[in-house]
């Protein structure tokens, strides 16, 4: 069952409407966004929408990402973002597009007492290294794309649980699986130990189906195939 697992699920989206209705249910436990869901959410200015949503999400951890692409600038952005609550959490990519390590200035802004959500990781070198590098700053993520490993042909599942060991020493850390791309992944997440699992509004809202019979959702779907061909009118 669902409120069985101990991974804690997170709300992945940038829409209002959406942010809202998951912040109405008890089993999201934080919400995540990037620059990417933002736009095409169609949000044209960042610190709005931001503060908007933070005002309506006042008790429950909320990332945003920072979207330069020099360290000084990310730097500047960050703390900024960080002074926006106590529950905010700054997203710094794991490297520039440059492909140059964030590794110090995520030391810098965790010296700081910035809460830090290190993202885009897909690798257990960088797993380690980011470890390592929040280890003696506030509580903070580690952020893995395990959907985007998944979408190269590798199996997640034991770097994922590879990952979750590597962060052990550090009681401040928390390993999110990222970009699930099926509901099973929220049962994988919680089987190899992951504290976090972040899912847009579409996926979490197929927690519904959980459990569900499976000669039932059978019928479902065999009726929905009859109800789609009745109402396209297709003869033969």
């Amino acid at each position: 069952m669902v409120t069985d697992l101990k991974v804690k699920l997170f709300a992945d989206g940038a829409e209002r409407a959406g942010i809202l209705k998951m912040y109405q249910n008890p089993l999201i436990r934080g919400f995540t966004t990037n620059p990417t869901l933002m736009r095409k959410a169609g949000i044209t200015d960042y610190e709005a929408f931001a503060k908007d949503i933070l005002s309506a999400v006042p008790d429950r951890p909320i990332s945003f990402e920072v979207f330069a692409d020099e360290f000084d600038e990310m730097e500047r952005q960050a703390l900024k973002i960080s002074r926006w609550g106590d529950h905010v959490y700054t997203k710094i990519p794991v490297t520039n597009t440059r492909r140059e390590s964030s590794l110090d200035l995520i030391c810098r802004l965790a010296r700081k007492g910035a809460k830090l959500n290190v993202t885009a990781l897909m690798t257990l070198d960088q797993v380690r290294d980011v470890g390592a590098a929040l280890a003696d700053g506030p509580s903070g993520y580690v952020s893995v794309f395990a959907g985007r490993i998944a979408d190269t042909g590798r199996d997640p599942v034991p770097l994922m649980a590879a990952a979750v060991e590597l962060l052990r020493p550090y009681p401040n850390l928390e390993l999110i699986w990222a970009s699930p791309r099926e509901l099973l992944n929220i049962f994988q997440a919680d089987s190899v130990g992951c504290h976090i699992i972040t899912a847009t509004h579409d996926l979490l809202q197929k927690l519904t189906l959980v459990g569900k019979d499976l000669d039932d959702y059978s019928l479902e779907t065999v009726e929905m195939f009859h109800r789609d061909a009745t109402q396209a009118g297709f003869t033969l």
